[in-house]
């Protein structure tokens, strides 16, 4: 059985273990790691790190772009005093999902999505819609999902913990960024 090539947007490896592999179920997955919004870079290379184990690990593709945190603040900036979900989150979503189409195109494939929704902290109808939004503004097809649905989330926990993969406590964001329990 041939499958679809379809190019996701991974923004972090204990999600991505749960929804890639749901994924190659029905699709030909290759991973896009396009994620400026993680601060510090430290953050940023230990997910990568991560990502990339992931991608060993269920034996997909892994597309990594550049590390780009000075557009993502610029384009945030003022929203840095927005509450979690707000203005700047949707902000960071498009920018990335713009991207994501953008390499989706250039490489061939017809179809995009993000793995975003499997957090309970990413709203999954506002995702769909800017996904919707860029595939038409390209001429491609964003797969819909809001993947926390069947306990998805807590399905990402445990097979991330069963991996002994890093799982962070905050979205990347530095204006998300809360301190440590004591």
């Amino acid at each position: 059985m041939n499958k679809s090539p379809i190019l996701a947007h991974l923004c972090c490896a204990p999600d991505a273990l749960y929804v890639v592999g749901l994924l190659q179920a029905e699709y030909e997955v290759v991973g896009l790691f396009y994620n400026p919004n993680i601060h510090p870079e430290e953050e940023y290379r230990l997910r990568l790190a991560e990502a990339r184990r992931v991608a060993e690990h269920l034996q997909f593709k892994l597309i990594e772009d550049i590390y780009d945190p000075e557009t993502w603040f610029r384009l945030t900036e003022k929203f840095k005093s927005e509450p979690e979900k707000g203005r700047r989150c949707n902000i960071c979503f498009a920018w990335r999902l713009e991207r994501t189409a953008r390499k989706a195109l250039e490489a061939g494939f017809p179809l995009f999505t993000t793995i975003m929704s499997v957090s309970p902290w990413k709203n999954s109808a506002v995702l769909n819609r800017i996904g919707r939004m860029t595939a038409r503004k390209y001429g491609l097809k964003f797969l819909e999902a809001d993947f926390k649905k069947k306990d998805g989330f807590n399905r990402s926990v445990r097979l991330s913990r069963e991996l002994g993969l890093y799982r962070q406590n905050y979205c990347g964001c530095l204006y998300s960024r809360r301190p440590a329990s004591p």
